[in-house]
């Protein structure tokens, strides 16, 4: 697939409130600061499509955007540490579950994974609880240009054992960085292949 249009739709506080859900969606999530607007701008071709801060936290709505007129990319607020409220950090997990839970189109939530840091419990947490409540998702390795390939396979490697201790078999993965654009072709042809299939 090549992205030959993006427009921004709206920021939304919750499910609720986003649009009507017509068209296939794909939500970007993972911990904060870990590439999430780098990869996305980096798969739509745009630089500033969705804003990069060295600051966690910065994504607090449901962000949506309009692909090639045919399916939406959500980006969603990260989970994990960032300098905010216990109260303020409760609402956009429930904004997060809500929008996960709820949303009849999301086709799959690409959750993306620091290749360069150790195995992190709030990452399999999230990722478990996505399983129990039957969340399509993809695990996205980002950041891996900074890796040297031996290192890159035994961390990656490190998270499948990880995993492998709670699920019989790993979910659909993707290896990228934002830099040299690894990875990139490979999610958005697993996009365009769901597409095909999706009844609008």
């Amino acid at each position: 697939m090549i992205i030959t249009e993006t427009k921004y739709i709206g920021s939304f506080p919750e499910e609720a409130k986003c649009p009507q859900a017509e068209l296939p969606e794909y939500a970007f999530i993972g911990r904060s600061n870990v590439g999430k607007s780098s990869l996305i701008n980096s798969l739509t071709g745009r630089k500033d499509l969705a804003h990069i801060s060295k600051k966690p936290g910065k994504t607090q709505s449901i962000n949506f955007f309009l692909i090639n007129e045919k399916w939406h990319l959500v980006d969603l607020p990260g989970y994990g540490y960032a300098k905010i409220s216990k109260k303020h950090r409760a609402k956009w997990q429930h904004m997060i579950n809500g929008y996960l839970q709820k949303r009849m189109n999301l086709q799959c939530a690409m959750i993306l994974i620091d290749a360069n840091v150790s195995p992190q419990k709030i990452d399999i947490d999230f990722i478990n609880w996505c399983g129990q409540n039957s969340i399509p998702f993809a695990i996205v390795y980002t950041k891996v240009d900074r890796l040297k390939p031996t290192k890159k396979k035994e961390n990656i490697q490190a998270f499948r054992d990880a995993l492998l201790e709670y699920w019989e078999e790993l979910p659909r993965e993707f290896v990228t960085s934002s830099i040299n654009n690894e990875g990139g072709e490979e999610i958005l042809d697993f996009i365009a292949k769901v597409n095909k299939d999706f009844v609008y």
